[in-house]
């Protein structure tokens, strides 16, 4: 069901391991132009083209993009006993473990009278992006909203896609959680055109533009977000969800198959990576990846994602090179299953959320765990980061110096303008003591 990656006997480098890593068919730079003609449709002509797109790829016209305050309340009160704990329960959760990503303000004295404060801005504005297709994420409204609001964005749209099933309508659950949460700014818009919509804003439906996009959607989402960065910011360009699980012989080899297959229920394009040292063990896994991928409800897209090119069973000499092979990979979510996890640990640099031991799946994580589920994928855990409550703010130094401070730095700042031929620098601070022309 998984093929075989083999690096025993063998020490590939860096740029050799990067090739062998196993990916996704896709690509966002062939998305490009199909998701700028839809962007542009919706700078043009606003909410037409809004509603044209969902009757073109949702298969439904909604009745309006913006979803009226009736509407929310309504699907706020419909949520059942059960699933508004469980939303309030994971709200409680992630918002503590944000609150944990805010950096506290600093202050450096650098001398008498010569001060550089640290503050963390958080951005005015935001666009949440929800994604709908194969299934609903009210979890992914909680991982967008809350580090939002923790960081102390004031005001937050959100947008999912218009769902047949319910009348052109978002789908009931995620305006429900999305008023739960207080937003009141929601719009049944998906793919490119609304994070196009975002990023430039609809004056006819009172969308203004926002500052940054954050949230997981398919490739054309993802190309979208790459063709408006510039003009607003972006969390990262998020694609088909991953897993890599790195196991010696003293895993349960029908956990690593429950989670492997967990990740793979998700899209046919989704990777399951196992890394072991024990070829016995993966012979294992793999008799438990057929026994539990028959008897569960996705069975058929479970079998796609585990039979292509981006799923595999990775064998290495020892734990050392499966991290070497984990940071080469840079999995969306990392599971560590072995005798000394924390030594392991230590040698992971590149992972989006990491899972230690046989009781922190990845599902945990999904849902409970008070982690952000909105994670980079694709290998963009190499350079990036998942979404928290850091997305929103951005760092800003505040200089506060007197003029004996000044004086100090004076003959540092000319000599460095003089240097860079840039003598009005220079002239700017000796201005200060009275030298004018």
């Amino acid at each position: 069901m998984l093929r075989t990656i083999d690096l025993r006997d063998s020490r590939p480098s860096m740029s050799e391991l990067l090739d062998l890593v196993p990916r996704a068919a896709t690509d966002v730079a062939a998305a490009l132009d199909p998701a700028r003609e839809l962007i542009d449709d919706v700078r043009s002509r606003g909410e037409a083209a809004l509603l044209d797109q969902a009757e073109r790829f949702d298969r439904v016209r909604p009745a309006a993009v913006r979803v009226s305050a009736d509407e929310l309340r309504a699907a706020r009160d419909a949520l059942t006993d059960e699933v508004r704990r469980a939303v309030e329960s994971t709200v409680e959760r992630v918002r503590a473990a944000s609150a944990a990503q805010v950096p506290a303000p600093a202050t450096t004295v650098l001398g008498p009278g010569a001060v550089v404060e640290q503050r963390w801005q958080p951005v005015a504005r935001v666009g949440l992006y929800v994604p709908g297709g194969k299934a609903v994420y009210p979890s992914s409204v909680v991982m967008n909203v809350v580090p939002a609001q923790v960081a102390g964005v004031r005001s937050i749209a959100l947008a999912s896609p218009a769902q047949a099933a319910h009348g052109g309508r978002i789908h009931p659950t995620i305006a429900g959680v999305a008023a739960l949460l207080g937003i009141d700014e929601v719009y049944a818009m998906g793919g490119a055109g609304a994070i196009g919509a975002f990023a430039y804003g609809v004056p006819g439906i009172g969308l203004e533009p926002v500052q940054r996009v954050t949230g997981p959607g398919n490739v054309f989402v993802a190309a979208a977000k790459r063709l408006v960065q510039g003009v607003t910011g972006i969390d990262s360009e998020a694609g088909p969800t991953d897993i890599l699980v790195i196991a010696d012989d003293t895993a349960d080899a029908d956990l690593v198959a429950s989670d492997l297959v967990s990740q793979a229920e998700h899209d046919e394009l989704a990777a399951a990576v196992l890394v072991t040292d024990s070829p016995a063990f993966a012979e294992r896994v793999l008799d438990r990846l057929a026994a539990r991928v028959a008897a569960t409800r996705h069975a058929d897209r479970i079998r796609t994602a585990l039979e292509g090119p981006q799923s595999a069973v990775v064998l290495v000499d020892d734990l050392e090179q499966a991290a070497d092979f984990a940071n080469a990979f840079g999995a969306e979510h990392l599971e560590i299953q072995v005798r000394d996890a924390d030594a392991t640990l230590a040698r992971i640099e590149n992972a989006g959320a990491i899972f230690i031991g046989p009781y922190s799946p990845v599902s945990l994580g999904d849902y409970a765990a008070g982690s952000n589920h909105v994670l980079p994928t694709g290998g963009q855990a190499r350079s990036a980061a998942g979404l928290s409550a850091a997305t929103f703010l951005r760092p800003q130094q505040v200089v506060r110096y007197d003029e004996a401070a000044l004086r100090e730095v004076a003959p540092v700042i000319a000599a460095l303008s003089a240097e860079e031929d840039l003598p009005a620098h220079g002239e700017a601070v000796t201005a200060r003591f009275g030298d004018r022309p």
